[in-house]
């Protein structure tokens, strides 16, 4: 049941992804180019994704527990430092460069582009380094 609930929330998003033409990559780089041809169509395409996701948050946490596990995942952390911005830093200038969010890309891989293919595999090898870099500062502070 829970691998039939998680298929079904990802060909939701799927569908959105593509109905609001978010898997063209051109959409998303003129969103951001704003003194030239710019598209404001991902601002409503975000905007509705708020909207569903202030909703459906309001209705999860009336619950004690989610319906396929045994407690909230909820991050413990409220502290914003370093990693944090580069990160969010190092994934906005990505996305702005790329025109991809990992998110729209895993469905754009329907669409049997390279380009596609190659900046999902690019964010794994990223994701991998970061894991071997971190584990080499681990080691090297200890």
């Amino acid at each position: 049941m829970k691998l039939m609930f998680a298929w079904l929330t990802g060909l939701v998003f799927g569908t959105g992804i593509a109905i609001s033409g978010m898997m063209d990559p051109a959409k998303v780089l003129n969103f951001f180019d704003i003194a030239g041809s710019w598209d404001p169509s991902l601002a409503f395409v975000m905007g509705g994704a708020l909207i569903v996701t202030f909703s459906g948050y309001r209705l999860v946490w009336r619950r004690d527990a989610p319906l396929f596990g045994g407690s909230f995942q909820i991050p413990t952390s409220m502290i914003i430092d370093s990693k944090l911005i580069g990160g969010s830093a190092l994934f906005g200038m990505g996305w702005g460069i790329a025109g991809f969010c990992p998110g729209a890309a895993i469905p754009a891989l329907g669409t049997g582009r390279w380009e596609v293919a190659l900046f999902l595999i690019s964010v794994v090898a990223g994701i991998y380094l970061h894991r071997v870099l971190a584990k080499t500062a681990t080691r090297a502070a200890g």
